[in-house]
Parts: C-alpha cells; sequence; structure tokens
C-alpha cells in the first residue's frame, strides 16, 4: 500500500494497511489523517464525504477513524487548489 505524504508530497510504501501512529518516513509527519484520505474535501460539510465518519478539527494530526484509506492519485485535493489559485494569479497578473 502506498501513501502520499500531504506536508513532503513523497510517497511512503506499507506492506498492510497504515497504523494510526505510522509517520512518513522522509518529514516525520503522521500519515494517518485526513489529508491523506481519499474522503477529504476541503468543499463539503467537515471536509469529508464520509457522511458517518466522526468530526476530526486537526486535519493534519492522527487520528483514529476506522474510514480512512489513502488517497489513490498523486495529486491531492489541496495540491489542485493551489494549482487553481496559481492559475488565477497568473490571469489577473498587471504586466
Amino acid at each position: 500500500m502506498k501513501v502520499t505524504c500531504f506536508h513532503c508530497k513523497k510517497t511512503s510504501t506499507f506492506e498492510s494497511k497504515i497504523g494510526f501512529r505510522e509517520e512518513c518516513s522522509h518529514c516525520r509527519s503522521d500519515l494517518h489523517v485526513c489529508k491523506n484520505c481519499e474522503f477529504y474535501d476541503p468543499k463539503v460539510y467537515n471536509e469529508c464525504r464520509e457522511t458517518a465518519a466522526d468530526i476530526v478539527r486537526d486535519k493534519e494530526r492522527s487520528q483514529f477513524c476506522d474510514f480512512f484509506s489513502p488517497h489513490q492519485n498523486e495529486n491531492s485535493v489541496t495540491d489542485k487548489a493551489a494549482q487553481l489559485r496559481a492559475a488565477a494569479e497568473a490571469l489577473f497578473k498587471k504586466s
């Protein structure tokens, strides 16, 4: 199983599911966090598309959500938001 760290964007590989206390081998950030989950979406209520999940306040800290599943794509939702923001800034930039 592979997971891309939300903080450093580097990939770590695990033989089985990711434990609650797993850390990124590159930057030591927690990996079992909302921002690494496929259900994380800052545009929806509680920033989670899984409606049965408990409310998690700190999306960058380790949590005990049973619905956690690492996102499968390399580009996270936050990366897309940054790309859109950069494109908008470039569009309205004065020469």
